[in-house]
């Protein structure tokens, strides 16, 4: 087993047993679907230390020559936003005090429930190589409407990461995608198939 294998068969058994990965809940996703596999963002960022050992174990599986061409690092609000926050600020730790310092940018939902991306962020974003963060990757609808956002702000994306991957993606882009920790989700159903409904299984709540 490779050192990257390592780090994430790592993860994977520290997420669960913090409770911030869980695998054998009922847990409503809010778009349709039903599973029994959640990332849950606030038992993971309730302490920052967690989070900067997440975000050190992440960086440690991007290539270097993708770390070093890095100039802004991007996320969703919450989980994503508070991500890349963290790396924008490891990713300085780990380049030459030469290197310019990285930036942040994040995408914060409107009135209308779209992501958007402020005025002065996107000034931020123009002309600049982007590293997208997010927590989770889910179906990477998330992932494709943040990458359409730098793209229309002049920013290049460089590559996406995040910290646990569902491998469930729909929709993909033509750039690296990194992820921490990995587990199939092979068990999602439409609400009105779901069978843990049908046997009257409680929601998870959390």
């Amino acid at each position: 087993m490779d050192r990257r294998e390592e780090l994430r068969q790592k993860a994977l058994r520290e997420l669960q047993h913090s409770q911030v990965l869980m695998l054998n809940g009922h847990f409503d996703y809010g778009n349709g679907y039903h599973g029994r596999s959640y990332l849950n963002p606030h038992q993971l960022f309730r302490q920052p230390s967690t989070i900067w050992r997440v975000a050190q174990d992440l960086l440690d599986l991007v290539p270097n020559d993708i770390l070093q061409t890095v100039e802004v690092v991007a996320g969703p609000s919450t989980g994503g936003a508070l991500l890349a926050h963290t790396i924008a600020g490891l990713l300085d730790s780990r380049r030459s005090l030469s290197h310019l310092p990285c930036l942040f940018a994040p995408f914060h939902v409107d009135p209308a429930g779209d992501l958007s991306l402020r005025d002065f962020y996107r000034s931020e974003v123009k002309g600049r190589r982007v590293l997208l963060a997010d927590d989770v990757r889910n179906t990477g609808v998330t992932m494709a409407r943040c990458a359409a956002l730098i793209a229309s702000a002049g920013g290049v994306l460089v590559a996406t990461v995040e910290i646990y991957d569902r491998m469930e993606a729909l929709s993909t882009l033509s750039v690296p995608n990194i992820a921490l920790a990995e587990y199939e989700a092979t068990e999602n159903c439409k609400v009105a198939d779901c069978l843990q409904c049908k046997a009257g299984t409680a929601i998870t709540r959390f």
